[in-house]
């Protein structure tokens, strides 16, 4: 795939306090180097196996590596001392294989399941205050923000509002625990200006960032 071409514009057009993190799902090592040489180096994987290739095949560089996808606990092990950052805690057992293997507090968004309709993962909105009473006995977890996964419905109101109830959701967690929540991880390829209105600190872009 090659990069869209005018990508150094589109990177300077998202503001400087928004991590770009290239979801590298369908690209490898090459490619990714050519984003590197662009001015990213936060790059997010959804698979482990793939992350593991291009973790060694890019061991070289300066990179700030994110894992986006699901994390089967089975797998955890093979690169939870390898990542930057998870954006995917979504269990108290993901969270205990995590303390016991890490040999440094990794940085940990929480996956919020925020619409309370998606079928796949994330920590109920509900559930959400005893989940994070769990998780702050662990030494070995540090947790920097929330993440979520807008559903698309049919204008951008309401991805809008699903963006402000995770953003609001970061400020009464930070009251009630008193604690510092500073980044939000959300926005993809499709709505990420909606979710940088709404306080995105990080957002996952894919496809946008190639040439159509």
């Amino acid at each position: 795939m090659k990069l869209r071409e005018d990508i150094k514009d589109f990177i300077n057009s998202i503001p400087n306090n928004v991590t770009i993190v290239a979801a590298t799902k369908y690209v490898g090592p090459t490619e990714m180097i050519d984003l590197y040489n662009s001015g990213i180096n936060s790059f997010g994987e959804n698979r482990v196996d793939a992350f593991l290739e291009k973790y060694e095949a890019l061991k070289d560089y300066d990179i700030k590596w994110h894992f986006i996808g699901h994390l089967q606990r089975n797998k955890a092990k093979d690169i939870i001392n390898k990542i930057d950052y998870l954006h995917s805690l979504d269990s108290l057992e993901l969270a205990k294989i995590i303390d016991k293997n890490r040999e440094t507090p990794l940085n940990c968004f929480i996956e919020v399941s925020i619409n309370l309709e998606e079928t796949k993962n994330g920590v109920d909105f509900n559930e959400i205050n005893p989940f994070i009473s769990e998780i702050l006995k662990y030494k070995n977890i540090n947790i920097v923000g929330l993440m979520m996964m807008a559903v698309r419905y049919s204008d951008s109101d309401d991805l809008a509002n699903q963006f402000k109830r995770l953003a609001d959701l970061k400020k009464q967690l930070e009251l009630d625990f008193s604690i510092s929540i500073p980044y939000l991880s959300m926005g993809m390829s499709d709505d990420y200006n909606e979710a940088i209105k709404e306080g995105a600190t990080h957002i996952r872009l894919g496809r946008i960032l190639w040439k159509s």
